[in-house]
């Protein structure tokens, strides 16, 4: 993806540096689980510290956390968000009618605090409805790589487009109705299928501008897959149990990713029906 160029967003707070905490190897499915638990208004801290112990998040300063890696990451991240607050400035009120009101991103290290509750690298990136903010960790790129087998910097832009169509959710009252509603699975997957595909509305625009090259869909397509529910339970238990899906099967989320970017039209993002 061509970012180097991009208008570095004013909305980044960068609060690493925190110590190391130690997380259970099968943070992904704790992951779920908490997204799971704090989208339908419930505080995941419990989860998260109970989550059992087994490899410990790289410190700053080692091999795997460069202040070199980590400043590039700091960069493209601002110029994502620069480029998704470009965009949904534009689509928001042309395609729904709702202000655009622009989020914070809060680069976090090892645990942070949000209105959302307590929560940390284990959860992996996250939006917190309660405070405007998405919360990411560098660590989880490098997750995305080794782990999901989903390498590329846009397969890293999806992941932040994602949780920033979380944030569109929350301005147009979508995600409010969802919390209200109590925990249902149906409703949670809904609500994060409609954030792929909000993602991939993004995807569309940044194609216009000509900030994509080839493969950057590839990537991003890959990653979507990677991080379905059927994927992560074959990988963590080796079997699926599809009643427990949070985010939608593989193939749902490549789909609805897909649904954004050839339509560049939030409105075709129906999940909910």
């Amino acid at each position: 993806m061509r970012w180097r160029d991009q208008r570095q967003s004013d909305n980044v707070e960068d609060r690493r540096g925190g110590r190391g905490l130690a997380v259970g190897g099968g943070g992904i499915g704790v992951l779920i689980l908490a997204l799971a638990i704090y989208l339908c208004g419930g505080d995941p801290s419990q989860l998260l510290q109970n989550a059992p112990t087994g490899s410990e998040v790289p410190q700053p300063g080692t091999a795997a956390n460069k202040v070199v890696s980590q400043d590039e990451n700091r960069q493209f991240a601002g110029a994502i968000m620069g480029n998704l607050e470009d965009a949904w400035k534009q689509i928001l009120p042309a395609q729904s009618r709702t202000q655009f009101k622009a989020p914070k991103l809060v680069l976090f290290t090892n645990q942070i605090s949000s209105a959302c509750g307590y929560a940390t690298a284990a959860s992996g990136p996250f939006y917190c409805p309660g405070d405007y903010k998405l919360y990411l960790d560098f660590a989880f790129f490098d997750e995305l790589r080794r782990e999901f087998k989903a390498p590329g910097d846009f397969a890293q832009a999806y992941v932040i487009a994602h949780e920033f169509g979380h944030h569109i959710q929350n301005l147009t009252g979508i995600m409010g109705k969802v919390q209200s509603a109590g925990e249902n699975n149906r409703l949670s997957v809904a609500l994060e299928l409609q954030a792929d595909c909000y993602a991939g509305v993004w995807a569309n625009f940044a194609q216009k501008q000509g900030r994509l090259e080839p493969g950057d869909t590839d990537e991003a397509i890959r990653a979507a897959a990677a991080v379905g529910d059927d994927m992560i339970q074959k990988r963590t238990q080796g079997y699926v149990i599809p009643d427990s899906f949070t985010h939608g099967s593989a193939q749902q989320r490549m789909q609805y990713f897909a649904t954004g970017f050839k339509s560049g039209d939030m409105r075709q993002c129906q999940t909910f029906k």
